[in-house]
């Protein structure tokens, strides 16, 4: 069960640039900061996200269907602007160990250090819902992205070849990464 304490959070960083930065979970209220997020997104980014991003009406539900315990979606505002989400997804049964992190960021806002803030924040916040497995998975032709995971503690695990499907019918490899939040026994 999420605690209230993970509801309540509340951060605020300043990247490498200056500019300060207020994380925190996304609430209903946050509908339009999130539409004026993702319809900035460019076409090239909406080919590789899950979910056709710029469809307002999903956002929408994303924003009216919150639920704490599948999805925790973590935003990043500027004043109060939403310049980035990450999310951090919860499973079932025999994975209810493991949890699944996404990230998009405002064009703008990459490569300033805001990425590695958010997925160092959901790993915090995986590790106090006693998660022990987080998991990436990554376009295989995004080498930069793949090695600031790798970079945050992430290792590559496998790459399934064509598991990706774009929207025209292209195919592209996936990396599977993986972060352990937990100590082996083993080690010393």
């Amino acid at each position: 069960m999420l605690t209230n304490q993970i509801v309540a959070y509340r951060a605020i960083y300043t990247l490498k640039d200056g500019c300060n930065v207020l994380l925190r979970p996304m609430t209903q209220d946050d509908e339009q900061s999130l539409v004026e997020l993702f319809s900035s997104a460019s076409n090239e980014d909406v080919r590789y996200l899950r979910d056709d991003v710029k469809n307002e009406a999903l956002v929408r539900g994303w924003c009216e269907n919150l639920d704490y315990e599948k999805v925790l979606p973590l935003l990043a505002l500027v004043k109060e602007r939403v310049v980035g989400q990450a999310t951090l997804h919860f499973h079932k049964g025999p994975e209810r160990h493991v949890g699944s992190v996404r990230i998009f960021l405002a064009k703008d806002f990459r490569r300033r250090g805001l990425g590695t803030k958010m997925i160092n924040t959901l790993t915090e916040l995986a590790r106090k819902q006693d998660l022990h497995i987080l998991v990436a998975e990554v376009v295989a032709d995004q080498s930069k992205v793949i090695k600031a995971f790798q970079q945050l503690g992430f290792e590559l695990r496998c790459t399934f070849e064509d598991y990706f499907m774009l929207p025209d019918g292209d195919t592209r490899d996936v990396a599977i990464l993986m972060k352990s939040l937990i100590s082996r026994a083993d080690e010393f």
